[in-house]
């Protein structure tokens, strides 16, 4: 039943998509792809952050990928200054609801001002300690007060952490989500089993994130290469200038066993 219900969509979109391509029409856009647009058009973005949205950061395309729909529970683990932050708390703002899970109370004092009320900071506990390495830092505790999450999505952190924290990151993520849960995560590239230097501290090994996952109780679910730079040698810091403004980025997507 599975496989002719597969046949039977795909042969639908081979059908329709080329319709609205003589037409001259795109698809109709998603709820939540209208929800997001939305979300960019908004006052409470600054100029620096509207700017990083195309060709960068595409947070229609991503959140998408991901599966995002607007009825979500949701955690961002680690918002930083609140970047996708701002765009997840007005998605979600009606019918869904957004944590805010670790390294949170940096933006906390700011949602009020976003008019993101309804965002939820639970910062649970998150305990570092020096690993030794520059910009890398250990842990001895992660937890995340949330249950049945639909997803978790962080972006561009766990370059940040040893094995071993994010071992202790991805068990904590695995137990806030739902069965059935996507588990998201975007962050720059490293060649594969490229030892760290001072130079690609900054980035990670995608192949190293799917094993940790894996070995977590995740299940790979897919990836995109919408953050591909086919021009990023992976060479250089993430953040040199002559990368041209932006790494290339691997974007993957996880999902907690439905049993």
């Amino acid at each position: 039943m599975k496989s002719v219900f597969s046949i039977a969509l795909v042969a639908c979109l081979m059908f329709t998509l080329p319709v609205y391509a003589q037409m001259g029409q795109t698809p109709p856009e998603s709820e939540t792809a209208i929800a997001i647009e939305k979300a960019l058009a908004s006052p409470i973005r600054t100029a620096e952050e509207r700017a990083r949205d195309m060709p960068e950061r595409k947070p229609v395309q991503t959140l998408e990928f991901f599966g995002l729909k607007p009825d979500m529970t949701v955690i961002e683990v680690m918002p930083g200054a609140g970047w996708y932050t701002k765009i997840l708390g007005q998605v979600l703002a009606e019918k869904g609801t957004l944590h805010l899970a670790i390294g949170a109370t940096r933006i906390a004092p700011r949602l009020k001002e976003w008019g993101l009320d309804k965002v939820q900071v639970v910062d649970g506990k998150f305990v570092t300690r020096p690993s030794g390495q520059r910009g890398i830092f250990d842990v001895e505790t992660v937890e995340i007060p949330v249950k049945n999450a639909d997803m978790v999505l962080t972006f561009r952190n766990v370059h940040n952490m040893t094995p071993g924290a994010r071992g202790l990151l991805n068990k904590a993520i695995f137990d806030a989500l739902k069965p059935g849960g996507v588990y998201g995560v975007v962050d720059h590239t490293r060649r594969h089993n490229e030892p760290t230097s001072p130079e690609n501290w900054r980035r990670v090994d995608p192949v190293l994130i799917i094993k940790e996952a894996l070995d977590a109780g995740f299940i790979f679910d897919g990836f995109s290469d919408l953050h591909y730079r086919p021009d990023d040698q992976l060479l250089y810091d993430s953040q040199r200038p002559s990368i041209g403004g932006y790494s290339d980025r691997f974007t993957l997507k996880f999902r907690k066993p439905a049993r």
